[in-house]
């Protein structure tokens, strides 16, 4: 089944947990060129979008199946989910959608979540838990990009109709994979790895939903290699990791360990690198050693996706 999904992988690895689905493929579609699409009803389970799309594809590209290179001041999606009793027993649904320019809004079987997000780079992540039933569940998205006005960060984007110089088509709406994942009631929102190889440790910072212990386990090559746990009862925590085998990430040999977080019953699998970088006297340092490095920038555009 997961074949036939465009981009089927899981779109964050390090950061993985079993129960997740990948909401990639065709979604309902409409460009709203007037930004009039709440006052049309566009957000109602009943309003039925007028075009398809192929997420997580732009509408600007090929694949997406649109194809439509104007600039679009807003665009809509919608999306049914199907969710069990059993999804839905003592757990939370978190929608989340890798990257959609440049100002999201979304809505739940025709209720707005109150959730808005600025950022055409950086990831969304939504707990839609209070706004689902056991069943069918629609899941509407619109995105509002006006380029032109220069109000918000634009990169590459032409602010002409066509591409020029070093400026480029334009990318709306959402452009990286959208999931959800069932996770307890107390679950692990983010955590951050910080690797000391002088060390040997692996300090983790944790942002916690609910109470629980909090443990990590680091394997390298399917050996335990170091562990750690605490009680924890509040929004973060952190905990160092040390290591009882020290394999260096280095170049052309990028060593990594697994990593298992647990919070109560939530589980998350990761990975990490041992390595040590400075700048000093002018020379990159890489785990101690002087590394020259011959750079080049790698400006691709890839106009089919």
């Amino acid at each position: 089944m997961m074949q036939n999904i465009p981009r089927p992988e899981h779109p964050r690895p390090d950061f993985v947990r079993p129960d997740w689905l990948n909401l990639n493929g065709e979604w309902q579609f409409e460009i709203d060129h007037g930004c009039t699409g709440r006052e049309r009803g566009l957000q109602q389970p009943e309003r039925e979008l007028n075009d398809r799309i192929v997420v997580p594809f732009c509408p600007e590209s090929k694949l997406s199946g649109v194809m439509q290179k104007d600039f679009m001041n807003c665009v809509w999606y919608k999306k049914t989910i199907t969710l069990t009793e059993a999804d839905l027993d003592g757990n939370r649904i978190l929608f989340h959608i890798g990257a959609c320019d440049y100002e999201t809004k979304v809505w739940v079987n025709g209720k707005s979540t109150g959730f808005s997000h600025k950022g055409g780079y950086t990831p969304i992540d939504l707990d839609i838990t209070d706004f689902v039933t056991t069943g069918d569940n629609l899941i509407t998205v619109a995105a509002y990009d006006d380029i032109r006005s220069f109000k918000q960060p634009g990169g590459k984007q032409s602010a002409r109709h066509a591409s020029y110089r070093c400026y480029y088509t334009r990318t709306t709406g959402i452009w990286q994979t959208v999931w959800y994942e069932i996770v307890p009631e107390s679950y692990i929102k983010y955590a951050k790895l910080t690797p000391d190889l002088a060390n040997g440790t692996l300090t983790i910072d944790a942002e916690l939903v609910g109470t629980g212990d909090f443990s990590a386990e680091a394997y390298y090559e399917g050996k335990l290699v170091g562990k750690a746990s605490k009680k924890n009862r509040a929004v973060t925590g952190q905990m160092e990791l040390q290591l009882s085998e020290i394999h260096p990430w280095e170049l052309g040999n990028g060593r990594l360990y697994d990593l298992v977080l647990k919070f109560g019953k939530d589980e998350v699998k990761s990975y990490f690198g041992l390595r040590d970088i400075e700048m000093r006297d002018g020379k990159f340092y890489l785990n101690g050693k002087s590394v020259f490095q011959r750079l080049v920038l790698d400006q691709g555009f890839y106009p089919d996706g």
